[in-house]
């Protein structure tokens, strides 16, 4: 066997044990029994997802069709369940090529112990709270089950942090400093198993729920897509994009990666399916093993950042933070794009530093403007396209009303008239990595060849993202649902179909294509079951902090070590996600995080006058999850990659997390400039913070190189953070010259609120003694103003405050009310201590903080002109 063979063959093992099992029995009807059921479970996720239940039930007269769609969640757990201990060997001296009795007993209980709250769920219905000696054994063997899973699918990691807090569960009302906290005073083993397992409110929350609805559709989807080609069309199209460009396959695979990545959610099966071709590509032009490795590491991780279909993460995040997908996507967009635009130029710099060139290729060469203007131009072709098509949804609304008909049709003709234009260009195949470097492939053919693979993409976008007046978006899971059955008629009618414009035989055709399907449906579940087991441990810490409060222990430990610093307390916060995240997959890793901490977060930007949205919070600890990936010594993206390169793991993740360092400024970024996210931002300005953050991102990405037009001095470096820093925090410079608020205290606050524009948001700091530690500590909130009537305004938030004292005496909020989450539950009301407000803050009239921009381009301009005579060679 060669040493290419044997590479290929490290890396695909390293996906199986990480990803899809490495188990591969030789007994065929075990193996067979494995492919059956990653069957049986795509099929069901698409069944539930449809109206077939409705109608098959209609048409039987048997309700079981369905009902079993509200027992869904419980059914998708024992698939993955099953199929983490069929696919999954316990060990790693387990046999690999047989299924041995212990998991066979393992499959059984596990199963039963789900499909047992199926079965019996009108008798458990009845005895809510009353757990039988049943109920429990089922619920223990059920955790016992789901903990060994998650062990031989994904580590002990995860493992051990759903066991300590199942652990809290039970003994932390022992804890004297945890009851003083938490008011907790410890749970029986009836009341905990049944809070984990025999309701919603443990591993049958709402993570596995999301897991049960969204997640499988897109991973399902993603899967198809690849398995008919649209992974191998999307890296000939950015080859022939890129490739001829200075350092041109390190492009290629950060455009490849960034669009396999956002239909894959893996970064580790991103990285060996694009770097298994563009890795190899990279060596040959001159990168070596380390920098190549971790390009496509540093790509592929981001690739869960790339809207409109992100990681499995954003999906919880609809749920967590309680906002429509629609915003996540719209939060998501600037920086993911920022973040890859400043890889390519990273790319670029160290292509600079080698002095190396791109492939090269036939035909005229495109430049650097005529790529730029293509994306453009795609972009504006994109846009005009879906007016088009919302006008003429619109016309046809009347004749149509809600009918899909006419939609379906359309979609159907430009499918055929696109698989007939591909029929006329030769079939994309995938190039072999380990022959003599190939030319650049011309663009045309290439992206004329598989542009019907962007239908479904359309499609799923469509549904997403475009409301008309008679036409409302559809939910995440339906917009999956519809892209998924597109892309299965294009998976099984796409060969054929160019085999009948070619004139050519297609009953072979119609083979392979039944061929992609299958393997789609068996990838599809394979690349869910570390996700399932997953969602379902994360339910148990989920339900120990809604069982215990445990929550705010570990918030105000991180909390007292922070000091009350907003800034020490997110640097901890993403030195926890990336921890965590060496041995957690980022679904899992986000969940946790986000439960521990956001709310601390949102607490003490508050307590220190920010007000952090709750999205850029969430984002936030997304970001490092998914950062976690490259981080040494554990990154698994980064081992992934090393064995395509052959380069040193630990060096490959150590460069790649160089390369990370922009995405890694991003959040903090965000955090204090909310522009970035479009929070309350139209679309001139957003046009304005993409350019101007675009450019500081490109800045930073240079000084942390070190090299600009030439290699930067060390002062040259530092100028460009600085540079970087006022593009990014113009306000920080503001602030600096002319304060931001008008601040009153007592009576005086009302006056100052009085004189305040209507709908102007007016800070109040709130002070109060703390609902469980009786300690006074302040918080913000804001509140609209009503021009000339503060109390107006505040009774309009459901506050009333009254003046006593000299002071601002506050009542509690009824619940319902919009700041009850924030400052009612928050405080005790009838303490010794009064709440009272403490300040009142109105926001001055100040010149706009865009006027820093200048003195930092006109300093960019001094660095480049400092710098350019020095350029030894040509920028492309």
């Amino acid at each position: 066997m060669t040493d290419e063979s044997q590479v290929a063959r490290s890396a695909d093992d390293m996906v199986a044990e990480a990803d899809t099992g490495a188990r591969n029995p030789s007994i065929a009807w075990q193996a067979k029994l494995i492919i059956g059921t990653c069957i049986v479970w795509s099929l069901f996720q698409l069944y539930i997802a449809s109206k077939v239940p409705g109608v098959v039930a209609q048409a039987t007269g048997m309700n079981i069709f369905a009902n079993i769609v509200a027992q869904a969640r419980y059914v998708h757990l024992a698939f993955a369940i099953m199929l983490a201990t069929l696919a999954f060997p316990l060990t790693a001296s387990s046999p690999k090529d047989r299924i041995p009795a212990y998991d066979w007993a393992l499959v059984i209980l596990g199963v039963s112990s789900c499909l047992y709250l199926v079965v019996f769920r009108h008798q458990i219905a009845d005895r809510p709270g009353l757990w039988s000696t049943t109920d429990i054994t089922m619920s223990a063997i059920g955790m016992g089950v789901l903990m060994i899973s998650v062990y031989r699918s994904l580590g002990l990691p995860l493992v051990i942090i759903a066991s300590s807090f199942v652990l809290f569960a039970f003994f932390g009302g022992y804890s004297e400093w945890a009851r003083n906290i938490t008011n907790y005073g410890g749970a029986s083993l009836s009341k905990a198993l049944g809070h984990y397992w025999m309701q919603t409110e443990g591993v049958f929350g709402v993570a596995l729920g999301v897991s049960t609805t969204m997640i499988f559709l897109f991973v399902l989807f993603g899967a198809l897509l690849d398995r008919a080609g649209g992974g191998n069309w999307f890296i000939k199209v950015a080859i022939s994009l890129l490739g001829a460009l200075r350092g041109g396959p390190a492009k290629a695979s950060v455009l490849s990666s960034m669009m396999t990545g956002m239909i894959s959610g893996s970064s580790i099966a991103n990285t060996v399916t694009t770097g298994t071709f563009t890795i190899p590509l990279m060596k040959r032009i001159g990168f070596p093993a380390e920098k190549a490795g971790a390009v496509e590491v540093a790509s592929s991780t981001n690739g869960q950042l790339t809207p409109p279909v992100m990681g499995a993460a954003a999906f919880l995040m609809v749920e967590y933070v309680n906002i429509p997908y629609i915003d996540v996507v719209k939060h998501a967009f600037l920086p993911a794009v920022i973040s890859y635009i400043a890889l390519l130029y990273i790319v670029h710099l160290e292509s600079l530093k080698m002095g190396l060139e791109g492939l090269k290729k036939e035909g005229r060469k495109i430049g650097v403007i005529m790529i730029m203007i293509l994306f453009l131009s795609g972009f504006i072709f994109l846009g005009i396209c879906t007016f088009l098509m919302i006008g003429l949804r619109a016309i046809l609304d009347p004749v149509l009303g809600d009918s899909i008909y006419a939609a379906v049709a359309l979609v159907a003709v430009i499918y055929v008239f696109l698989v007939a234009i591909a029929a006329k260009y030769p079939d994309l195949e995938m190039d072999d990595p380990n022959a003599p470097v190939p030319a650049a492939p011309r663009l045309t053919p290439t992206l004329l060849g598989g542009l019907y693979f962007s239908l479904p993409i359309f499609i799923l976008v469509w549904n997403l993202m475009v409301r008309t007046d008679s036409l409302e978006r559809l939910s995440p899971a339906l917009s999956a649902f519809w892209a998924t059955i597109f892309m299965i008629i294009v998976a099984l009618t796409h060969r054929p179909l160019k085999a009948f414009f070619r004139g050519e035989g297609h009953a072979a055709e119609l083979v392979a294509g039944w061929g992609d399907f299958v393997q789609g449906l068996i990838l599809g579940a394979r690349n869910m079951i570390g996700i399932g087991v997953a969602t379902g441990a994360a339910g148990v810490i989920v339900g120990t902090i809604s069982l215990t409060g445990a929550h705010q222990v570990i918030g105000q430990v991180i909390e007292t070590i922070a000091g009350g610093n907003l800034i020490i307390l997110l640097l901890l916060v993403a030195v926890l996600s990336l921890i965590l995240g060496m041995g957690l997959p980022t679904t899992a890793n986000y969940i946790v995080v986000s439960s521990l901490m956001a709310p601390v977060i949102v607490s003490v930007g508050a307590q220190s006058g920010l007000i952090v949205p709750l999205i850029a919070v969430h984002m936030f600890v997304f970001y490092f999850g998914i950062l976690a990936d490259d981080t040494p010594p554990v990154g698994l993206a980064a081992y992934a990659a090393a064995a395509i390169s052959r380069g040193d793991p630990i060096k490959t993740g150590i460069q790649g997390f160089g390369y990370d360092i922009r995405t890694a400024l991003l959040p903090f970024m965000f955090i204090f400039n909310t522009d970035l996210l479009l929070i309350d931002v139209g679309f001139g300005k957003a046009v304005l913070v993409f350019f101007i953050s675009l450019i500081a991102m490109l800045i930073f990405a240079a000084a942390t190189q070190g090299y600009f037009f030439a290699k930067s001095r060390k002062w040259e470096s530092a100028a460009l953070l600085f540079i970087a820093f006022m593009l990014f925090r113009p306000d920080f410079f503001l602030d600096q010259v002319s304060p931001k608020y008008t601040a009153a205290e007592g009576p005086a606050g009302i006056t100052l609120m009085d004189g305040a524009p209507s709908d102007q948001l007016v800070r109040l700091t709130v002070a109060g003694p703390d609902f469980d530690t009786a300690i006074v500590r302040p918080t913000t909130v804001t509140v609209p103003a009503i021009n000339g009537d503060a109390m107006a305004a505040l009774q309009a938030q459901g506050l009333t405050v009254i003046e006593e004292d000299g002071k601002l005496l506050l009542e509690e909020p009824f619940p319902g009310t919009p700041h009850f989450g924030t400052i009612g539950s928050e405080y005790d009301y009838y303490g010794d201590d009064p709440v009272v407000v403490t300040m009142v803050q109105v926001e001055n009239d100040r010149m706009p903080k865009e006027l820093f921009f200048i003195p930092a381009l006109l300093l960019l301009l001094g660095v480049i002109m400092i710098q350019r005579p020095r350029a030894t060679q040509p920028a492309f």
